[in-house]
């Protein structure tokens, strides 16, 4: 495969699964390509839906939220939930509320990812990240980008390029206010037209006066994302879907 080929290759992977850019980078190439998950590599079954238990899985109001571009992802924020601060391609400062976190959620787990290069993932994940993962989740974009960078010719640590992806739904796991679970749908194209989705489990704690996203298991989002066929029993963004 030529250089061009393999930085195409990375490309479509993050595109593809998203908030994950990232997750399962092999298995998202061969469903972008063929259509399907290939042989011996059958998509994971989505995650049970949380069952209706009242009042501790918010209903946080998104009417008010505003939509910027993030390297060909449209990023959500809100006057009151955050993030308050937008600097050099980080984003920070979430209110302690359910849309503060879900907003942290997706706004933090998308930015800890290779696709946009060192100077993003690496203070993100170093500030932003916390748990056990964390530090593999470092090594493993170092590494993504390191590859990806040296195939396409990237030089000073730029961006691998923008990606096709839409954060389209969501579908609360667990809240509380020290510690929340959310369900993340990011859609992306396919072959032949189609749409390839995927769902991510990320988890945040208020911690230090933010949220900080909890690391997947083993640092690899791909083990904390499954294909998805249906969005029954989630929530699409305004706009999104």
């Amino acid at each position: 495969m030529t250089a061009a080929g393999r930085a195409r290759h990375f490309g479509l992977a993050a595109a593809v699964v998203i908030i994950v850019l990232g997750a399962g980078l092999a298995l998202a190439v061969t469903y972008g390509r063929a259509g399907s998950p290939g042989p011996g590599r059958q998509p994971s079954a989505p995650s049970a839906a949380p069952e209706s238990s009242g009042p501790q899985l918010p209903r946080p109001g998104l009417a008010g939220l505003r939509w910027d571009g993030y390297h060909g992802v449209q990023l959500p924020s809100s006057p009151a939930a955050g993030p308050h601060h937008i600097d050099n391609g980080l984003a920070w400062g979430f209110a302690d509320t359910p849309l503060g976190a879900l907003l942290a959620a997706l706004n933090i787990a998308v930015r800890a990812n290779a696709q946009w290069g060192p100077d993003v993932f690496v203070p993100t994940i170093r500030d932003q990240v916390t748990g056990p993962g964390a530090a593999a989740l470092l090594a493993s974009c170092q590494a993504d980008y390191g590859q990806a960078s040296q195939a396409a010719h990237i030089t000073g640590g730029r961006p691998l390029g923008t990606v096709s992806v839409t954060e389209e739904a969501f579908r609360w796991a667990g809240w509380s206010p020290a510690d929340a679970t959310v369900d993340l749908v990011s859609a992306g194209p396919g072959s032949q037209g189609a749409t390839i989705r995927a769902s991510t489990r990320v988890e945040v704690v208020w911690s230090g006066g933010d949220w900080r996203v909890v690391a997947p298991p083993g640092g690899d989002w791909g083990n904390a994302a499954t294909w998805l066929t249906s969005l029954a029993g989630y929530t699409v963004f305004p706009g999104q879907g």
